[in-house]
Formats: structure tokens, C-alpha cells, sequence
């Protein structure tokens, strides 16, 4: 199977993780990084659907130019792969592909129900676990995934506690 995630591997995506959890989240953390996320895409012009989830309640949504009702399903399905793992999409994926298989083989779950493409992020606070998600849909999968830890980056950055 040929490797579609742009060589990243599961030790470096666990690593990526690990250095993007956070001390706390509230509904107004997830407006702010929605905001983040939001701005980026913005400023760039990409046609993206960005998506936080705080327990289980949309927290922040917002779809831009060019995004169309496939974006929306293509965010449905990835963010139950982070639902049902608590990991990031493109680390389920990555673990699968290092193995020479398909996710929705493997998994017997099916393609119209869950995603493992990147673009579906956990929202871990230490300490406690996932409180929410993060997805992201519009682009390729691998810069969907680059768009959620770019934010979540600066969101951990200029906030000084995650």
C-alpha cells in the first residue's frame, strides 16, 4: 500500500501529540483556536471547513469559500475516527499504512461512516483526556492535519498554559 501522509510515522505523529496537549480547555479556548485555525486558512485563501467540538456540543464551526456539503460529511466521518480512537486521523491512518493495510479493511468499519484521512484532531488536556475535537476539511489530508497543529501551535503559544 502505497504511503499517502506525507512521511510522517506513527512515532512522530505520538510525539507531535504528546507536545500539543493541553492544561485546560474551555468553550472560549475553543472560539479562540477556532479563531486561530480560522484566520490562517483566511489569509491564505483556503477553502476549508474548521470544526471544534467541546464534550458534546459544537463549540466553534465555520465554512469558508469554496468549501462545499462534501466537506461537511468528509469532517462527519473523520472526526468519528477521533470519536471512536482518541487519536488524531492521520495517526490511525499511519498506523495502518506501517502495517500494509487499509483502515476500513482492517477495521471493518465502513468508508460512509468513518474517515482515516487527517484532518481530525483529539483535544487532550493533561491530566484529564479528550474533552473535544478539532477537524479540519477542505485541502489535502495532510495539510488539513498541518492546519489543526499549526493553530493548535500558536493557540499553545500565545496562551502561555495551553
Amino acid at each position: 500500500m502505497a504511503a499517502t501522509t506525507g512521511g510522517y510515522t506513527s512515532a512522530a505523529l505520538r510525539d507531535e501529540a504528546d507536545s500539543l496537549e493541553l492544561t485546560r480547555f474551555s468553550l472560549a479556548d475553543a472560539l479562540r483556536l477556532g479563531r486561530i485555525a480560522t484566520d490562517l486558512a483566511v489569509v491564505r485563501s483556503l477553502p476549508v471547513l474548521i470544526e471544534i467540538v467541546l464534550g458534546q456540543r459544537v463549540a466553534y464551526r465555520a465554512a469558508l469559500p469554496g468549501t462545499t456539503a462534501d466537506n461537511d460529511e468528509w469532517l462527519r466521518r473523520k472526526l468519528r475516527v477521533v470519536a471512536r480512537f482518541e487519536e488524531s486521523t492521520l495517526a490511525v491512518r499511519v498506523a495502518h499504512e506501517e502495517k500494509d493495510r487499509s483502515f476500513n479493511e482492517a477495521t471493518g468499519l465502513p468508508e460512509t461512516e468513518f474517515a482515516a484521512h487527517g484532518g481530525g484532531w483529539p483535544i487532550r488536556v493533561a491530566g484529564v483526556g479528550v474533552v473535544g475535537m478539532f477537524g479540519v476539511s477542505g485541502l489535502p489530508q495532510v495539510a488539513d492535519h498541518e492546519l489543526i497543529v499549526e493553530s493548535l501551535g500558536i493557540h499553545l503559544r500565545e496562551s502561555g498554559r495551553g
